[in-house]
C-alpha cells in the first residue's frame, strides 16, 4: 500500500479568488481512485491554506509519502493553469528534497501539452507527467509502480536518459459517474464564498469537454473534440450530499460549457426546482445558450443560478472572429439584457492587449463594457498560452516567458501601437472607467439582497485590486482622463 501526497502549490492569482475558495475538485477525484485501489490518500491544500512552500516541505516531511502528485491548478475550468506550473514544479522539487525516493507526478493541460519543455529539463523533479484526463492513468500507475512496471502505463511521459517518452494516451473515462471523490479528505472549513452572505462553497462538475473552438483556450485540444456529461440525478444526488455532510450552501459548476444540450441541461434545472435544495450556483456558459434559453430562463433562477459568466471578450466584430469566439456584440448584448430580466447576475470578460491594441481600441473596449453593462466587468490582459492555437500566430511578439506571470494580468506580447507598459495603464483605466459608472448605478438601486450583494463584491473586488496593483500613478496618453481621476470615492 502506497500512501499519496496530493499538493496545491502555493500560488497566489489575482483576481481568481476575490469572492471565494474553490476546493480542488480534480485532486477530490484523483485521491478518490487512490482509495479505489486499496492506498492511503492525502489532500494538502496550500494555495487555499495560503501557506508557504517552506510549509509545502515541513507537511511533505511530516506525512513521508511515497508519492506526491501536483497539478498546475487554479480554481477555473483550467483555461490559464500555465501560471502555476512554476510553483507545482517546486513543490515536486521540495518532495525530492525530502526523500529522493519520493516518486513525484504532475497533471494539468500545461504538462499535457508541454510534457517535453519539462522533461528535457535534466534537474527537473518530474517522474512521470500525466498527460490528458488523469483518473485512469493514476490507477494504473499506482498498480505498476510496486512492480516497476510505472513507464508501460498508457497517457505518462518521463525522462529516459537523455530522451523524452510520451506513451500512447488512454481512452476517456465513458461513464463520469463512477468517479467518486473523496470528498471526506478535504478541510471544509478552508471553502468559503466570500460576498454577502456567505457560506460553505463547493465545485463540483457535471460535464467534462468542449467542442468549441476559442482561439485562445485549451479546452477543446485538451479534451481531444470531446464532450461528455454526468446523469443530472447524479449531480443533485451528489449536491445534496455535500449540503447534508459539509453544509455546502454555494456550487461552482467548473464544467467548461454545462449547457451544451438543452433536454438535458433543463432536466437538471427540473430536478434542482423539485428537490428545493434551498443553494445558489454560479455557473459559466456561451450567449448563444442563454439565447437559445430565453422560454427557460425562470428556470434557471428558480433552480438557484444567481450568478452567470460570459466570455463575451470584446466589442468588435472583428476581433470576435479573430478569436474564433462564433457570436457577436449582438449577442453579447442580448444575453446579458435577457440575464438581467430574468434577475441573474452576469459577469462578463473583455480582453485587451491584443496585437491590433491601441489607445483607440482601448476606449471602445471600455465603451463596449459600459454599453453591455454586465454587473461585475473583468478585462483580462490577452495572453497566448503555448498550447493554444493563437500561439504561433502572435509567437514573434512575445517578450515575457516566464510562465508565472501568464496570469492574464501582466503583459505577455508587445502590440503594434503600444508599449507593455502603457497595457498595465490601460488595463488600470478599464477597471476605473467601468467601476466608477457601475457603482454609481448600483448606488441608485431600491434597497435589497442585491444591492447588498453588489456593494459587498465590489469591496472585495476593490480590495484585492488595491492590493495587488497601484494604478493611481499610472499615466494615461493625451486627451485621456487620468486614472486616479475617473476612479469612484466609494
Amino acid at each position: 500500500m502506497s500512501k499519496v501526497l496530493f499538493v496545491t502549490a502555493p500560488y497566489f492569482c489575482w483576481g481568481v479568488q476575490v469572492i471565494g475558495t474553490w476546493p480542488p475538485l480534480l485532486m477530490a477525484y484523483l485521491a478518490g481512485v487512490t482509495l479505489e485501489t486499496g492506498n492511503q490518500a492525502v489532500i494538502y491544500d496550500a494555495m487555499n491554506k495560503k501557506h508557504s512552500f517552506d510549509d509545502v516541505k515541513k507537511e511533505i516531511a511530516r506525512h513521508q509519502p511515497d508519492i506526491v502528485v501536483t497539478l498546475d491548478y487554479l480554481p477555473v475550468t483550467g483555461a490559464i493553469s500555465t501560471a502555476t506550473v512554476p510553483a507545482a514544479l517546486q513543490v515536486l522539487a521540495l518532495a525530492k528534497e525530502v526523500n529522493p525516493s519520493i516518486v513525484t507526478l504532475l497533471g494539468g493541460p500545461h504538462p499535457t501539452f508541454m510534457y517535453e519543455e519539462i522533461l528535457q529539463d535534466e534537474n527537473n523533479p518530474v517522474d512521470f507527467i500525466f498527460c490528458g484526463e488523469p483518473e485512469l492513468i493514476l490507477k494504473e500507475l499506482l498498480q505498476a509502480l510496486p512492480q516497476g512496471k510505472g513507464k508501460a502505463v498508457k497517457g505518462v511521459a518521463y525522462r529516459e536518459g537523455a530522451s523524452v517518452i510520451a506513451n500512447q494516451r488512454q481512452p476517456h473515462i465513458l461513464e463520469l459517474d463512477r468517479l467518486q471523490p473523496a470528498w471526506h479528505l478535504l478541510d471544509w472549513n478552508d471553502y468559503v464564498y466570500q460576498v454577502e452572505p456567505q457560506g460553505t462553497m463547493a465545485s463540483i462538475l457535471t460535464s467534462r469537454g468542449c467542442d468549441m473552438g476559442c482561439a485562445f483556450c485549451s479546452q477543446r485540444l485538451f479534451w481531444r473534440d470531446d464532450w461528455r456529461c454526468r446523469k443530472p440525478e447524479k449531480v443533485v444526488e451528489e449536491m445534496e450530499h455535500l449540503i447534508e455532510n459539509y453544509g455546502v450552501s454555494y456550487f461552482t459548476l467548473i464544467d467548461p460549457y454545462p449547457t451544451k444540450h438543452r433536454d438535458r441541461w433543463e432536466a437538471y434545472l427540473d430536478l434542482l426546482i423539485e428537490r428545493n435544495l434551498g443553494v445558489r450556483l454560479l455557473i459559466e456558459t456561451r450567449v448563444e445558450d442563454i439565447i437559445r434559453d430565453a422560454d427557460i430562463l425562470d428556470k434557471y433562477r428558480a433552480a438557484g443560478i444567481f450568478h452567470i459568466y460570459l466570455g463575451a471578450e470584446s466589442g468588435d466584430d472583428q476581433v470576435l472572429d479573430a478569436l474564433n469566439k462564433g457570436t457577436d456584440f449582438a449577442m453579447n448584448k442580448r444575453a446579458v439584457d435577457l440575464l438581467r430580466e430574468a434577475g441573474i447576475m452576469t459577469e462578463a470578460s473583455f480582453m485587451i492587449g491584443l496585437p491590433q491594441e491601441s489607445w483607440d481600441s482601448i476606449e471602445k473596449t471600455i465603451e463596449a463594457a459600459v454599453e453591455l453593462n454586465p454587473d461585475i466587468a473583468v478585462f483580462p490582459v490577452f495572453t497566448p498560452f503555448p498550447f493554444t492555437p493563437i500561439y504561433q500566430e502572435v509567437q514573434e511578439r512575445i517578450r515575457v516567458y516566464d510562465y508565472a506571470k501568464y496570469n492574464l494580468v501582466t503583459p505577455i506580447i508587445e502590440p503594434d501601437r503600444m508599449s507593455m507598459p502603457e497595457i498595465t495603464d490601460a488595463l488600470g483605466l478599464c477597471y476605473m472607467r467601468f467601476y466608477g459608472k457601475k457603482v454609481q448605478e448600483v448606488l441608485q438601486w431600491e434597497e435589497g439582497p442585491m444591492k447588498s450583494y453588489m456593494l459587498s463584491a465590489f469591496r472585495l473586488m476593490m480590495r484585492d485590486y488595491g492590493e495587488q496593483f497601484d494604478f493611481a500613478g499610472s499615466e494615461a496618453p493625451p486627451g485621456h482622463p487620468s486614472i486616479a481621476a475617473t476612479g469612484s470615492s466609494y
